[in-house]
């Protein structure tokens, strides 16, 4: 997207003689700027008149805009459909790098101190994908209820950064924590008059800010400079341990709702530019949240990516994970392009260099689903994974129960498991997918296999909120119970996700707390749940210490076998560097034929997988999985170079300590019904 002069430093800049503000609106008629008294957020103590400049940028400079001024913009302009104008609204600067709040509640720009943060010797990590393992957390959720984190810091951002939380990330192996959205953001008000808050916070206010609410107490009391220096401790001290920061950023709507929702900032500066209208000035809905920011436009496109450079260079931010990302792909007409010049600049912005960039592919509108369709250099969610292996480990499962035959043959397994070449073009290779069994939004892992309905009556919408289609198997039982048989089967269904999930070609997604079998009691649509069914447990029982330790073992095997980790889709016949050399065997040592892919009965598969070196030392592995109840006797595959295999992980052992055993190629063991075995092999 090429630059726009006209469109360079939006916001307020500071000189040594005041400030100068620059707010762009191509429809208002008159703005101004007002300046508050510093005891009294709601008093005005100056009106100074805004001027149109090139490219439809209003500016203003005053002696007195200066660091720690509150301030707030008002616009004039049309009273035809489409425009929203209020003069008497004071709205929020788009691109204000600090917030307070007036005693009426009220927002106002703050001016924030220029920058002095010391990162000493801190720096970006700078994790390859292939290497990469992401934790995805809420920011409040993940230390609230640890007691190793003082209390006065628990559930901040000072709390993740604590070293306690630090260590049982690092201890765990995980390399990113992609947080939940951090930017400043409201409940809707909706939720404000059923007494409830919007916990997950995808309702953005400003896309400049971290948002206050995350921030310790006294960083609170301290101001939005303090709330700021606080989120970039955060970063620092998570950088020094080696781990990323990933953003899950709402770049797709905002908290003004629709037409009847509050007016904060974009809709009362230009509301016509600003979001998706029809021309009688309804709103294009694409996000199913009231509104939708109109990426057509170059002032959006420059907003957004103003944003991100804003958090990828000033707060040293390592990837970014865009919410509804269908919605920002959008052209003129409404329909998604994959060319469209927001999602190329997101990527070649030279400012943006060496951050991850990752997708949530879809959005709710006509035309959203746009799963492997995203630019070369995007990584992203892919659904079509979670549902597969899903099926594969749960439903089929229930099904054969059922029916005494299961719908699904091993194939739609197999292909993801390598990558998911299907979907994604060979020129992006399979670092393009981020596998995820869970996310935030649907059941946790645990209840996955405990839970056949949504248990969602706590949200306050008569259970009608969430998906009904989650893919999981109670195992005979809705929720919790005391019958060993089902606690031992839904025990080996997790290891047998997070196995499939951390053994996979890609880039894994674990959700924080499924390494150890956290429980939402069935609730699969917790965004307003800012409770303990939310919060991350620290304390578990012997059962979750094992899979925790299952977790740790399967990230640990990922890192240290690259064969596990191609970098690029590998050709038949050809050495591809840093791709994998993949063979497919059946239960009796043979090449997969096709009615071995496809058929219900033959769920057992064997696939040997040999790294092609570009970086690191040659690696070959074997992972046989087998999904069927019974138990199943396998012939171990001879292939050429390999004179042995060494088992490093059982799916079917609860006790992931127990001793590695040696076995030769053609020879038989038995693999336990619905498990999986991974295998070096030399």
């Amino acid at each position: 997207m090429p630059e726009a002069d006209s469109l360079a430093e939006l916001g307020v800049t500071l000189g040594p003689k005041g400030g100068e503000l620059r707010v762009w609106s191509a429809s208002a008629t008159a703005m101004e700027l007002c300046l508050f008294d510093d005891r009294d957020a709601n008093w005005i103590a100056q009106r100074l008149p805004m001027t149109r400049s090139e490219g439809d940028v209003w500016v203003v400079a005053s002696t007195d805009l200066v660091a720690g001024v509150r301030y707030s913009v008002r616009a004039t302009g049309p009273t035809t459909p489409g425009h929203a104008f209020d003069p008497a609204l004071h709205l929020i600067d788009p691109y204000a790098r600090g917030l307070a709040r007036a005693e009426t509640g009220d927002w106002r720009g703050y001016v924030q101190e220029p920058d002095t943060f010391d990162w000493g010797n801190s720096a970006p990590p700078r994790i390859g994908m292939d290497h990469t393992v992401i934790y995805e957390a809420h920011t409040k959720g993940i230390s609230k209820l640890n007691p190793d984190v003082p209390e006065h810091l628990r559930g901040t951002y000072a709390g993740l950064a604590h070293d306690t939380t630090i260590a049982y990330l690092k201890d765990l192996g995980v390399t990113a924590v992609e947080l939940l959205p951090v930017q400043q953001f409201v409940s809707e008000q909706r939720l404000i008059k059923q007494g409830l808050t919007n916990y997950w916070g995808y309702n953005t206010l400003n896309f400049f800010t971290p948002h206050a609410g995350y921030a310790s107490r006294a960083a609170q009391h301290g101001g939005t400079g303090a709330v700021l220096r606080e989120f970039k401790g955060m970063v620092k001290l998570l950088h020094e341990a080696g781990l990323e920061v990933v953003l899950d950023v709402v770049y797709n709507h905002t908290a003004e709702e629709g037409m009847t929702g509050p007016t904060t900032s974009l809709r009362g500066l230009d509301n016509r530019h600003y979001y998706r209208q029809t021309p009688d000035g309804r709103y294009v809905d694409v996000t199913g949240c009231g509104n939708s920011l109109n990426t057509a436009t170059a002032a959006s496109q420059r907003l957004i990516l103003d944003s991100l450079r804003y958090w990828a260079n000033d707060v040293q931010i390592d990837g970014f994970r865009f919410d509804l990302a269908a919605t920002l792909g959008r052209n003129d007409a409404g329909d998604f392009d994959p060319e469209h010049p927001l999602l190329l600049a997101i990527r070649d912005d030279p400012q943006l260099a060496g951050t991850k960039i990752i997708s949530e592919p879809w959005d709710v509108g006509m035309g959203g689903w746009q799963v492997g369709k995203f630019p070369a250099g995007w990584s992203e969610w892919n659904d079509g994974y979670r549902d597969r292996m899903r099926d594969f480990w749960l439903t089929d499962i229930g099904a054969t129960r059922a029916t005494g035959s299961a719908p699904n043959g091993i194939g739609s397994l197999a292909r993801r498991l390598a990558g998911s070449a299907h979907v994604f073009a060979h020129e992006r290779g399979p670092l393009a997918s981020v596998n995820f069994i869970t996310a935030h939004d649907g059941f946790t892992m645990a209840d996955l296999t405990s839970y056949n309905e949504k248990h969602n009556l706590g949200n306050g919408e008569k259970n009608r909120d969430g998906t009904d289609h989650n893919h999981s198997f109670n195992y005979g039982v809705e929720g919790a119970t005391d019958d060993d048989s089902i606690r031992d089967a839904r025990g080996k269904a997790m290891r047998n996700l997070l196995g499939t999930l951390l053994l996979s070609a890609g880039v894994p997604m674990l959700t924080a707390g499924d390494e150890f079998g956290r429980t939402q009691r069935g609730n699969n649509n917790a965004y307003n749940q800012d409770s303990e069914l939310t919060w991350l447990p620290w304390e578990r029982e012997g059962w979750q210490d094992e899979l925790l330790e299952v977790s740790r073992q399967l990230i640990q095997l990922r890192g240290e076998n690259p064969a596990l980790r191609p970098v690029r889709f590998g050709i038949a016949g050809e050495t591809i560097p840093s791709a994998t050399q993949m063979d497919w065997y059946n239960k009796e040592g043979l090449s997969m034929s096709e009615q071995d892919w496809d058929s219900p009965v033959e769920r057992t598969l064997q696939y040997l997988a040999a790294s092609t070196p570009e970086f690191e030392e040659f690696n070959r592995i074997l992972l046989i999985v087998h999904g069927l109840e019974d138990d199943v006797t396998v012939t171990l595959p001879r292939h050429a170079g390999v004179t042995g295999y060494l088992l490093l992980w059982d799916s079917a052992v609860e006790d992931p300590s127990e001793s590695m055993t040696e076995h030769a190629p053609g020879g038989e063991l038995v693999v336990a019904g619905v498990s999986m075995q991974l295998f070096r092999a030399h």
